[in-house]
């Protein structure tokens, strides 16, 4: 089967060298994705343990596909597969029922996304009801958006953590001087360390400012993602070890990246701390 516009993530992930990926650490953005007729193509469960098994993750978040919408099938079949290892953010009508909100929690989801970029997802308009969904629950909101035309006023507001996708998707060419996501970020949002091939080309140094900007934030709500299998990627395929390297560059002091990688990430998911 041909997926002409969206090819797949590197069959043969590095372990990092640059980066020592403590226990406990935890990527917080990757996709699974079934075997479709269109972009992206299919993207397994045992190939993504395979990518954290190469760059020493004990834990993975899978996210929601945007081209599987509202459809949170194999995103539950693949949680219920691999419990204690895999966690999962969810996308959902605002009608969704009790049972079935109570199926995402059983199963190991621990948020709801909200998604403004690409066909597929909820928008900014399912904001109050999907906090209410949250706050039920204790999950998390993440908003995968331009960040910096949020309005700080609302998210001041919202009951529940929230998160940035993708270092909130800055214009890296404009530079971070003053860039309204940073002071989100430092009111209280969580951010994402991650989706650098979205953002630059190799070897993304236009990101380093942004990512370094954040950390210095809130370096205690930041959290690492690898965006596997970086669907709708456009230019080089990445390999995801040289994604985990990229942090010594993002977050060049080695126990603010320790916490990056494990215990931020532990505590908003609500991973288990393997050394304990």
């Amino acid at each position: 089967m041909e997926h002409p516009d969206c090819p797949g993530p590197d069959p043969r992930p590095r372990a990092p060298v640059r980066v020592e990926v403590p226990p406990g650490s935890v990527d917080t953005h990757a996709h699974v994705v079934d075997d479709r007729s269109f972009t992206p193509p299919p993207a397994t469960a045992a190939a993504y343990e395979a990518m954290l098994d190469a760059t020493r993750m004990t834990y993975g978040v899978l996210v929601q596909v945007s081209v599987h919408g509202t459809d949170n099938t194999l995103l539950l079949d693949t949680l219920r597969a691999h419990p204690g290892r895999l966690k999962g953010v969810a996308v959902v009508d605002p009608g969704i029922s009790d049972r079935e909100r109570a199926d995402l929690h059983d199963a190991g989801v621990t948020g709801l996304r909200i998604n403004t970029l690409t066909r597929g997802g909820v928008d900014l308009t399912a904001l109050d009801r999907l906090e209410a969904i949250c706050a039920e629950h204790g999950w998390h909101l993440q908003l995968f958006t331009d960040a910096a035309t949020l309005n700080p006023a609302r998210l001041a507001r919202l009951r529940v953590p929230y998160v940035l996708d993708h270092l909130g998707v800055p214009d890296v060419t404009a530079g971070p001087g003053n860039w309204p996501v940073r002071d989100l970020v430092a009111d209280g949002a969580w951010v994402k360390l991650s989706g650098a091939n979205r953002l630059a080309g190799p070897p993304y140094a236009e990101t380093v400012p942004f990512a370094r900007a954040l950390v210095a934030a809130a370096p205690d709500r930041c959290v690492y993602g690898s965006d596997w299998p970086h669907v709708g990627c456009r230019g080089p395929m990445p390999n995801d070890g040289d994604l985990v390297d990229l942090l010594a560059d993002w977050v060049p002091d080695p126990a603010t990246r320790d916490a990056v990688l494990g215990a931020n990430a532990r505590r908003l998911y609500g991973f288990d701390d393997p050394t304990r």
